[in-house]
């Protein structure tokens, strides 16, 4: 899964991949532009209950989940139809799966903002509306092809006449309440405000000691019930340099309960509607994501293929459960493990063990 971070230039993109990757893979320097192919690196999900589960099973490593990050370009004004080479930095957006906006909120001599002022809802406006034109282009594109998903397809040509209605009212796709198989469709043509999106607000280090976030009704008004995160990039790259024990008492310093990576990746996992459930034994410790709402099998298929074709059944028990009684041995004694069948809905937090044949 990947997460592209999105904005306009000096908003502090590529300063946040770096933060959040513990890497410097992007060039964060004060001047548009200066990333012009993505930056990509992947990160552990973190997950608290991996540990306590390790200890449990005594397992000899842990394998958390991973997730992409994606550094595009800055887009500007006029992207849409080309500038600042806005048809290549649209393209690298339609790869991603989820759209973090990052908007610029904090003021500092010497780093410049591209319209001159720090506005945030002004820069939301204008890359909503970039994105919002360039899947105005690509409606009226695709309806105008006779190509075979619209010959072939009734449903998709319906979606698209809706899409470009919707768009043309001047609306993001993603508020309009479609089905899911509306979105994965919707997903396969490409469109960009299709996308969960999630805004990242990026505040001053003394925003973030004070409590303070500026600009704070006006940006939940306009984000109109999308996530919304308040961050310091400056802070999260402080953070990105220290051992896990020092991390700790840094943030117990600013009075903060998680880093802006934890944040971030909780939001990610409840736009797309993300869970994650355990196999767990003396080998490894493992987390895996899955589709809220997946049975059983379409879980058993994360790990393997066939896994999912032979499912016979799954031994379920509750990583609560699992610690508790110290394994798996003790859960089951105790009772605390359920064998379930294909139709078994999987828990945020179930450890499973999966019986198959093939």
């Amino acid at each position: 899964m990947q997460c592209g971070l999105v904005g306009l230039p000096n908003v502090g993109k590529s300063t946040l991949f770096n933060a959040l990757t513990e890497s410097n893979l992007a060039q964060a320097e004060n001047y548009p532009f200066c990333t012009i192919e993505p930056n990509i690196a992947s990160v552990n999900v973190p997950d608290s209950r991996l540990d306590l589960l390790s200890k449990a099973a005594q397992s000899k490593s842990i394998i958390p989940s991973q997730i992409q990050f994606v550094d595009i370009a800055g887009l500007v004004k006029g992207a849409s139809k080309g500038d600042g080479l806005g048809n290549q930095f649209l393209s690298h957006i339609r790869q991603v799966d989820v759209v973090v906006q990052v908007v610029r909120a904090f003021s500092k001599d010497g780093i410049i903002h591209v319209h001159g002022a720090v506005d945030p809802l002004f820069d939301m406006d204008v890359i909503e509306t970039e994105l919002l034109l360039a899947d105005l282009q690509s409606a009226e594109r695709q309806l105008s092809k006779k190509h075979k998903a619209i010959e072939s397809g009734k449903d998709v040509k319906h979606i698209l006449e809706q899409a470009l209605a919707y768009l043309q009212s001047g609306k993001l796709l993603q508020s309009f309440n479609w089905t899911l198989q509306e979105r994965i469709i919707l997903s396969r043509l490409g469109f960009l405000t299709a996308k969960p999106m999630i805004y990242l607000i990026n505040i001053s280090e003394q925003d973030l000691m004070g409590k303070t976030f500026p600009y704070r009704d006006a940006i939940l008004e306009h984000a109109n019930g999308k996530p919304v995160v308040w961050m310091s990039t400056q802070v999260e790259c402080e953070i990105a340099q220290l051992s896990q024990d020092d991390r700790s008492v840094f943030l117990k310093d600013l009075s903060i309960d998680h880093t802006g990576l934890e944040h971030i990746i909780c939001q990610v996992y409840r736009s797309m509607g993300l869970i994650s459930f355990f196999t767990v034994g003396p080998k490894e410790t493992r987390s895996w994501t899955v589709r809220e709402g997946a049975k059983a099998p379409e879980a058993a298929g994360c790990i393997h293929s066939d896994f999912e074709k032979g499912f016979i059944r799954a031994e379920v028990i509750f990583w609560e459960d699992y610690v508790a009684y110290h394994g798996e041995y003790g859960a089951k004694t105790a009772g605390r493990m359920a064998t379930e069948g294909k139709d078994y809905v999987v828990r945020d937090g179930d450890v499973m063990l999966f019986r198959f044949n093939v």
